[in-house]
């Protein structure tokens, strides 16, 4: 999804090799794949109610309680819940298992605004109670694919608990770079030196090095594209723990992690997303309306940039990709046209790849079979381009034609008046 996209840009560029995905895990599905994979994780149990909490949570007795809400978005800790008591927001931690099982019962079916929701929130329906540990020191770890080294490499900070673009810009001495050789794999070694370079006292270099390379082999296994653990802890009492995960995936290893790719939750997703990403299509719903069908994430941004710039609002982002089909081309304009406030549709297509006349052909078939009663604006360039714009005028529609993207965007927000 686009929404991966652009992670640690500055840090380790992701390859271009791959198509990354991320697949909206909810935390605890992440911790279960950690766990899975030998990776040390807090005790926890998930429940969608008071009941069921207290009945699992006798598994590992009575600790210092994290209850966190399950939500696909950052930033639960400062949320707050929709009608809730000021000051309580989606991660609630106690000593008192009363007072646990109480904001259990303030969260569940409850909605939590945070920083990456919108201003309704999105609905609770479980909670995850961990097992408190007493942290003594965070830091940052991740593994990822790496454009520069043409292979995996792991990217670690000792000033953890905070975001890593921040760490990278202010203090970039702080940021360590281990590439790894994918056919040899880590050595103890650079496990060793990954640990002291997060500053994990002697004594517990051994026991970090050994979580660095289960972590690694869970990034290996499950066919990532990144793993990111933030915070990384030492803990009062010496252990070293997976705190909090972000995972990506590679999108052509699918047929071979099947089980990983059927964790994949939909349930928080505007419903155009899901039914895109069926045709392979990059689609992120908007506020405005005029609707962009586009090749290229840089130029489907440049494209919504320009269209901000003469005084309109796109309406979503939506990148075709580069081995678009005509089948594909008919439904992301079926798509798009399916949003009530879209008032325009702007087709922006630079071929390289992508056969121009491939999109000339299925814009002109979807917009014949499903109806169009907004402009059309459409700019053409590239990979057979004569015979896409002999498409469009063969079509007897009424397209608005574009020289160049500035023109094109113009003629869209004039449309609107």
């Amino acid at each position: 999804m686009f929404r991966a996209a652009g992670r640690l840009s500055s840090i380790g560029k992701q390859s271009l090799k791959t198509q990354s995905r991320n697949l909206n895990l909810q935390e605890f599905q992440s911790k279960e794949l950690l766990s899975k994979h030998g990776c040390s994780v807090q005790n926890f149990v998930v429940a969608s109610n008071r009941k069921e909490a207290e009945q699992k949570w006798q598994s590992f007795g009575d600790h210092e309680y994290v209850v966190k809400a399950q939500i696909l978005a950052g930033g639960r800790g400062k949320g707050h819940f929709k009608g809730g008591k000021k000051g309580f927001g989606g991660v609630y931690i106690t000593m008192e298992k009363d007072k646990a099982l109480q904001a259990i019962d303030d969260m569940i079916g409850k909605r939590l605004v945070t920083k990456q929701t919108t201003e309704e929130g999105v609905r609770v329906d479980k909670v995850m109670i961990a097992e408190g540990v007493a942290i003594a020191r965070e830091t940052y770890l991740a593994v990822l694919m790496d454009r520069e080294s043409n292979g995996p490499v792991v990217v670690a900070s000792p000033a953890g608990g905070m975001e890593i673009e921040a760490v990278a810009e202010k203090t970039p001495d702080l940021i360590f770079k281990e590439p790894i050789d994918i056919e040899k794999g880590m050595s103890e070694e650079q496990a060793k030196k990954i640990a002291r370079n997060l500053n994990f006292r002697e004594t517990l270099v051994d026991k970090a090095a050994e979580e660095i390379k289960r972590l690694y082999k869970l990034f290996i296994n499950v066919d990532a594209t990144q793993v990111e653990i933030n915070p990384f802890v030492e803990t009062k009492d010496g252990r070293v723990f997976c705190v909090d995960a972000k995972m990506n995936f590679d999108d052509s290893a699918a047929f071979r992690q099947k089980e990983v790719f059927s964790l994949e939750n939909f349930e928080e997703q505007d419903a155009r997303e899901v039914e895109a990403h069926k045709f392979h299509l990059n689609y992120i719903g908007m506020d405005g309306n005029i609707a962009c069908l586009v090749n290229g994430a840089g130029l489907a941004m440049a494209t919504m940039d320009l269209i901000k710039l003469h005084g309109g609002e796109p309406a979503n982002f939506l990148d075709v990709g580069g081995a678009v089909t005509e089948d594909a081309v008919f439904n992301a304009v079926r798509i798009i046209t399916s949003d009530p406030k879209v008032k325009c549709v702007l087709v922006n297509i630079f071929g390289g790849i992508v056969n121009c006349a491939t999109i000339a052909n299925g814009v002109v078939g979807a917009i014949k079979k499903i109806g169009l009663n907004v402009p059309l604006v459409v700019r053409l360039e590239g990979t057979n381009v004569d015979e896409a714009k002999r498409i469009m005028k063969d079509s007897g529609l009424p397209i608005l034609t574009a020289s160049c993207l500035d023109e094109a965007a113009t003629k869209a927000v004039e449309s609107l008046a």
